[in-house]
């Protein structure tokens, strides 16, 4: 089990929170979200791999993922993992921001699972905030709803 939010961590201080619900149970999203090969398979990225394995292996904590569509995306280092719960990131390239770290939390709910995603930045464009609030705002939650979807779809619901 890794912490919540590691030791030492910069926090943005631009934040968002972004929801969905699934009939899934968490078995089966935790994998989708948890194991970077597999976001592919339900978000509109194409290219989603490791560059380096984490601990434990292989999408633990200091694994670098590198996500992409077109050849356009982020680099981003796993901060903490806590399987099937848990997953914190920190993006290392890719996006104008600094101080980015995001939370992907996966709780029971009935026979289903709420995802919650959380992150916060700063900007490196000064005055970019608002602008980067709402892209980060509606992709994340358009990560939420199509993992939701997927996990469903996996399950059966």
């Amino acid at each position: 089990m890794s912490d919540p939010v590691p030791p030492g961590a910069p926090v943005g201080r631009h934040r968002y929170r972004v929801g969905a619900t699934t009939p899934a149970p968490v078995e089966v999203v935790w994998p989708l979200v948890g194991e970077a090969r597999r976001w592919r398979d339900w978000s509109f990225l194409t290219r989603t791999e490791l560059e380096r394995e984490g601990e434990p292996a292989p999408d633990g904590v200091g694994a670098i993922r590198h996500f992409s569509r077109y050849g356009v995306g982020s680099r981003e280092e796993v901060v903490a993992w806590d399987p099937p719960h848990h997953l914190a990131y920190r993006i290392l390239r890719g996006f104008p921001v600094r101080n980015y770290l995001a939370d992907v939390t996966l709780t029971p709910e009935g026979d289903g699972t709420r995802i919650d995603w959380s992150g916060s930045f700063d900007p490196k464009i000064p005055g970019s905030g608002p602008v980067l609030d709402a892209v980060l705002s509606r992709m994340m939650q358009g990560f939420a709803d199509s993992l939701a979807t997927h996990a469903a779809d996996l399950a059966g619901g």
